[in-house]
């Protein structure tokens, strides 16, 4: 029977320690990176569209700290959709954001005209709606898109996530899994979507 004990007992302690370094892998994922806009070099300017800031790409990611990669990653394997409205009207999110020809692909990309956000990253973090844009080299905050800026805080971007409004800076929104991002400057459109068709194994 003592032995019968001690062996529970440890199979208890086994199951708490599992759980135990479960909870602090999940937990060791490094928080979003506040995205410094005026840091980054080649940001993109002028009325929409903007093209998918390949040209200034390779000098941004080293303050954004996102790596260049080979493949790929599949760590973090999440997507978005991204919908943008200027003035009325439907802004194009180009095809290759973030995929520098064969040279290179980054953590954040898209890779058609569809809207559909790419996360594929080979390590356990989390990220930001800023660090695509930074990617993209659009500037994104509560004022401005690109440098399209509203006179006040009231006619600035306007942003919804799953059709509810997000009221902080649109930059500091955490990528989460099938999230619907609708970005509105200037007159909205008139209806603001509240899901996406994610293709199937999104």
């Amino acid at each position: 029977m003592p032995y019968l004990v001690a062996f529970s007992a440890l199979g208890i302690v086994g199951v708490v320690l599992v759980i135990f370094l479960l909870t602090r892998a999940g937990g060791s994922a490094k928080p979003p990176t506040p995205v410094d806009f005026a840091a980054l070099p080649g940001l993109q300017t002028g009325s929409p569209p903007w093209d998918n800031g390949l040209a200034g790409l390779d000098d941004r990611l080293r303050p954004l700290n996102l790596p260049q990669l080979t493949n790929e990653g599949q760590v973090v394997h999440i997507h978005q959709h991204l919908d943008i409205w200027v003035n009325g009207k439907k802004v194009p999110v180009p095809q290759a954001i973030g995929i520098q020809d064969s040279s290179y692909i980054t953590s954040l990309h898209t890779h058609d005209t569809s809207g559909l956000i790419h996360v594929e990253s080979p390590e356990h973090r989390r990220f930001n709606l800023g660090e695509f844009f930074g990617v993209w080299g659009v500037r994104l905050d509560k004022s401005c898109i690109a440098d399209l800026c509203g006179k006040t805080a009231g006619d600035g971007v306007k942003m919804w996530v799953n059709g509810q409004r997000y009221v902080g800076n649109p930059a500091d929104l955490e990528l989460k899994a099938h999230e619907e991002i609708a970005i509105v400057f200037g007159k909205p459109p008139a209806k603001i979507p509240q899901t996406y068709a994610f293709p199937s194994g999104t």
